[in-house]
């Protein structure tokens, strides 16, 4: 016996239509090259939505369709993001960091037929044009007044393009497994890998995304997505923020500059925002230099990469609760959040933080597992650490154009390559990456947990772990790190300050002070880069 419920289909059009009839007047804010403070509402944005709906359809696009943008978080790539998808194309959202190697590979992998472009990276476009041979045409995002000279072929500007079409469009009737948008890995192990969302992958994720127990959105919510729109959707904001109604606030180019974000802070009254931990560094450091406040600015959440507990109580000087999400491309990206359980208000200051810094508790909608070399399953103890296994409608099963190479095992979980415990509230602890443990005389080591064990220390800005040779324990961790500006630091100062946070087996044997690590394109620490650099490091 089947139920007796309508078989409406979950699209990304349901969520566009819904926003402009029910949440129609809430606002979008942002700050763009050729408007530092452009405001406009929901239904300002539809209408021109189906401006661009219109516009496309007249050159032609078919369903499935990719067209790709190289753009930051603005109102212009928020329209894209809809007119494409609920067209029945593929959004194809290209993170312009990455090395031009890689975005060339990617755009031609896509196939991507259209490309919707920043200003500022029309340089980059022009010196790759010849070699993406799909490629029909570009749009450069901005208006008239400010559109740069180029030598791009058949290009336009955004708003000839679609000045002048009709502001109504009859939308197609999409299957909700219809392919939405598409996100490149960073492609730190081998050429970048293209995950296909669906239309019923995403809805899915908002409504999770929105729940009291993860971002907890609603109409009243002034929310400032820093992770860009290039990668993972912005973690779904430009989905869950019409969904609900809440108010957007897109910091267009200036996601890492301090000054500008606590500007658009106070203006907007946003209270609260996402980036990675390198924002809230940056944030942070402007406000202790300039005595600024952001009082409206109650919850943050960091992903991407660990948070370290000084960051986290450096934000409880201002009165911002920091929490940490943890998830991947290939998830959409939500697979745990992490607010505190209401029993937790009776534990100590030591037991708090203990809980503070894991990846959060699993969300409804994702099963994960652990598993050891064997693939035996391990117990959620808080203690037994294993290859982490996940499951879920918003988890990838297969990597666009390479079939041949499953991304499931034979019981359909996806490796995501991360090492983790669990413990039996769910809570999620990622102990490394596969690839950075550090395995020192047959016992493992977790670098992320050295690694926020040194934050802690007052004149450490950052700090990264990575393995190198030791003529006795075949490896040993080296700890690199970034001072405080202006600190007179002692690296034996350092490693004895790690003593009691880590096993004492865990503590290097030495420290080595830098003025910059590198970050990948996506703002997590590039181990790859910093073992590259130390290729010839040896304990002696």
């Amino acid at each position: 016996m089947n139920g007796l419920m309508m078989d409406s289909q979950l699209t990304i059009t349901s969520i566009m239509k819904h926003a402009d009839r029910i949440n129609g007047g809430s606002e979008i804010v942002s700050f763009t090259a050729d408007n530092p403070h452009h405001r406009y509402t929901y239904k300002d944005a539809f209408r021109r939505v189906r401006q661009m709906a219109n516009a496309l359809q007249d050159i032609g696009f078919k369903p499935g369709d990719r067209i790709a943008t190289l753009a930051w978080n603005d109102y212009r790539h928020f329209e894209l993001y809809y007119a494409i998808s609920c067209s029945g194309q593929i959004c194809h959202t290209i993170n312009p960091r990455l090395f031009p190697e890689q975005i060339d590979f990617i755009i031609n992998h896509a196939e991507d037929q259209w490309v919707f472009t920043d200003p500022m990276f029309v340089p980059l476009l022009e010196a790759l044009q010849d070699r993406l041979p799909t490629v029909r045409g570009y749009v450069v995002m901005t208006d008239q007044a400010n559109m740069p000279q180029t030598k791009l072929t058949n290009v336009h500007c955004y708003e000839t393009f679609i000045e002048g079409k009709a502001d109504s469009f009859d939308w197609p009737e999409l299957d909700e497994n219809t392919a939405s948008s598409m996100c490149y890995t960073s492609g730190t192990t081998g050429n970048p890998k293209g995950v296909v969302y669906s239309h019923r992958s995403t809805v899915l994720h908002s409504i999770v995304g929105s729940l009291p127990d993860v971002m907890n959105l609603s109409g009243d919510d002034v929310v400032m997505p820093i992770v860009p729109m290039f990668h993972v959707n912005a973690w779904g904001t430009a989905y869950n923020g019409p969904m609900v109604g809440c108010k957007l606030v897109f910091p267009g180019p200036k996601m890492a500059d301090g000054e500008t974000l606590t500007k658009l802070i106070n203006t907007e009254k946003v209270n609260y925002s996402l980036g990675v931990p390198t924002v809230w560094l940056a944030l942070v450091d402007y406000l202790n230099k300039t005595g600024s406040t952001v009082d409206s600015l109650k919850k943050v959440v960091a992903g991407g990469s660990a948070c370290p507990l000084s960051l986290m109580q450096a934000m409880d000087k201002h009165d911002i609760y920091m929490h940490v999400g943890w998830g991947m491309t290939e998830m959409s990206p939500l697979g745990s959040y992490n607010k505190p359980m209401e029993w937790m208000t009776g534990c100590s200051e030591e037991e708090k933080n203990a809980y503070r810094v894991r990846a959060g508790r699993v969300v409804y909608g994702v099963e994960m597992k652990i598993v050891d070399s064997e693939h035996n399953e391990l117990p959620w103890d808080g203690i037994a650490s294993g290859l982490l296994l996940v499951k879920g409608p918003w988890v990838c099963q297969g990597y666009y154009r390479l079939e041949d190479k499953p991304a499931l095992d034979a019981d359909g979980w996806f490796d995501t390559g991360d090492m983790a415990s669990i413990d039996e509230y769910g809570y999620v602890t990622i102990t490394d990456r596969v690839k950075d443990v550090i395995k020192s005389g047959g016992e493992w080591i977790s670098s992320i947990d050295v690694e926020n064990a040194a934050m802690a220390h007052p004149d450490v800005q950052e700090a990264a772990v990575i393995g190198v040779p030791h003529p006795k324990w075949t490896e040993r961790p080296l700890l690199i790190v970034i001072p405080i500006e202006g600190a007179s630091i002692d690296k034996q100062d350092v490693l004895n300050s790690l003593k009691g946070k880590i096993a004492s087996w865990w503590i290097p044997e030495d420290c080595v002070f830098v003025e910059e690590i590198p970050h990948t394109a996506t703002g997590k620490v590039s181990k790859k880069d910093l073992r590259e650099t130390f290729a010839d490091y040896e304990y002696s």
